[in-house]
C-alpha cells in the first residue's frame, strides 16, 4: 500500500517529533527522490527499500537502505554506506546491483535461503513456508553460478561453519 507524499506531510504536521522516517519500498526512485526533496530537510529520514538505490539515496541526503538482501550481502552494503563520498563509490554500487540482479531472478526469500544453504552446506536452510516455494535444482544452480561468477561470499556464515 503506497504512502503518498500528502499523507507523510499530514502525519508530520499532526505528530511533530513522532514521525521520524520511512522505508520507501516502492521501487520507484522518483518517489524516493520526492520524499528526500520534500521531507529530508525537516530531519525526516528516508531509507531506500533496495540497495540498488543506496548510493543515489545517500547522495540525496537519505539515511541508507533497508533491504531483504542485506541479510545475505551486508558487508558490501556497509562498505558503500561508509564510503559513499569517496572514489570508487559508483563501482561499489555497480557491484551491489550485479549481486542483487542475480538474486532478483527468483523470489527473493527462497533465493536468499538457497544461498545460505549453499554457503553453509546445510540443505535445511532451503525450507520456506507457503505460499513460497523453494528454488528447484536448476534454479539453485543458476543462482549459485551467477553468484560464484561475481565472487560472492558470506564470510560471517563461512566463519561460523569453520568453527
Amino acid at each position: 500500500m503506497p504512502i503518498s507524499l500528502g499523507l507523510i506531510e499530514r502525519l508530520l504536521k499532526a505528530f511533530p517529533g513522532t514521525i521520524a522516517g520511512v522505508k520507501d519500498s516502492s521501487g520507484d526512485w522518483n518517489n524516493t527522490e520526492a520524499m528526500l526533496r520534500n521531507f529530508q530537510p525537516q530531519g525526516f529520514d528516508v531509507f531506500a527499500g533496495s540497495e540498488t538505490f543506496l548510493l543515489a539515496n545517500m547522495r540525496g541526503g537519505g539515511a541508507g537502505c533497508i533491504t531483504a538482501t542485506g541479510n545475505v550481502n551486508p558487508a558490501p552494503m556497509v562498505a558503500l554506506y561508509d564510503s559513499w563520498q569517496q572514489d570508487g563509490a559508483d563501482e561499489q554500487q555497480h557491484a551491489l546491483d550485479a549481486t542483487r540482479a542475480v538474486f532478483q531472478q527468483f523470489s527473493l526469500i527462497p533465493a536468499m535461503k538457497a544461498a545460505i544453504a549453499w554457503k553453509t552446506g546445510d540443505a535445511a536452510w532451503r525450507a520456506v513456508r507457503p505460499p513460497l516455494v523453494e528454488l528447484d535444482v536448476a534454479q539453485a544452480q543458476t543462482l549459485e553460478g551467477g553468484l560464484e561468477r561475481l565472487g560472492f561470499n558470506m564470510p560471517y556464515v563461512e566463519d561460523l561453519m569453520q568453527g
